[in-house]
């Protein structure tokens, strides 16, 4: 199947926006938290590229400080409830007895709740941070990868080669790295690529609500909360975090629905018959 232009654009965004993340101290850009009272609100400029804010601080560094710490949330996020859900998802699938079915109800009440109401909760408990709303948003996606990877383990854990593995004396540590993760990786894969841009667009509205990664810590979320009092004034405190925003969740989803298509054979059929079906060539079986 052809990549798609949108998806190869987005591809690349992405590796900009990865790579100005990391090099971020090492960009001549000025600092996120200097103020100067005399240069607050001005509108963008050679000097100001993108403007200042009420504090006048630079909204250029703002927004490239910002993508640091929103992609770090991201990757964060997804890497904790991955492996915690993907583990809880592991033992609840392969695994039979109240264990197994205490882990499966404990999942359930989690995904009763939707992840920004979760991490509202959480982080309203513990006070805001970037380590409670990290754990915050991570406790709310981990009920995905549990019931994805515990899918797979209810339907390998009965197959032949399993068996097999058990009747030759594989412990079961082995038998779950070797033969039941591998077919719940597919599907890990693709959730993760779908849930950055999603704990990256619930760190922004924790950010927005104040209840998030608080200043002077640039954020997008906070950025947008600062410009929104003054936003008929200065419409650039708004724009540009927004436009950052709204471009990296758009970039995740594309690339993330192109790596479902890729990995999803039913898709890859469909796409299959479809370019049959315009050749006139009649598809196969």
């Amino acid at each position: 199947m052809r990549m798609r232009a949108p998806v190869l654009l987005s591809g690349l965004f992405i590796l900009i926006v990865a790579a100005t993340a990391l090099i971020t101290p090492m960009l001549p850009v000025k600092s996120p938290t200097a103020q100067s009272v005399v240069r607050r609100l001005k509108a963008p400029s050679a000097e100001h590229v993108l403007g200042t804010d009420r504090l006048g601080r630079d909204i250029l560094s703002r927004v490239v400080w910002g993508t640091r710490v929103s992609l770090a949330v991201g990757a964060a996020v997804v890497a904790i409830s991955a492996l915690t859900g993907t583990v809880v998802g592991l033992i609840s699938g392969y695994f039979r007895g109240p264990a197994s079915d205490l882990l499966v109800r404990g999942v359930d009440v989690l995904q009763a709740f939707p992840a920004l109401i979760l991490a509202l909760a959480i982080v309203t408990a513990l006070g805001p941070g970037l380590g409670t709303v990290i754990a915050g948003i991570s406790l709310g996606y981990v009920p995905q990868f549990a019931r994805v990877t515990r899918a797979a383990a209810l339907a390998v854990r009965e197959r032949e080669y399993v068996e097999a593995a058990r009747a030759a004396g594989a412990s079961t540590g082995r038998i779950l790295l070797r033969h039941v993760l591998p077919n719940g990786v597919d599907p890990v894969i693709v959730l993760c690529t779908l849930l950055v841009p999603a704990a990256i667009l619930t760190e922004s509205m924790l950010s927005f609500l104040g209840l998030g990664i608080t200043e002077p810590t640039p954020t997008w979320g906070n950025m947008i909360d600062n410009g929104r009092l003054v936003l008929r004034e200065a419409p650039w405190l708004t724009v540009f975090p927004s436009a950052a925003l709204v471009l990296t969740v758009i970039a995740f989803n594309l690339v993330g629905d192109a790596i479902r298509d890729a990995l999803d054979p039913h898709v890859q059929e469909m796409w299959m018959g479809a370019a049959s079906r315009a050749g006139g060539t009649p598809l196969a079986g």
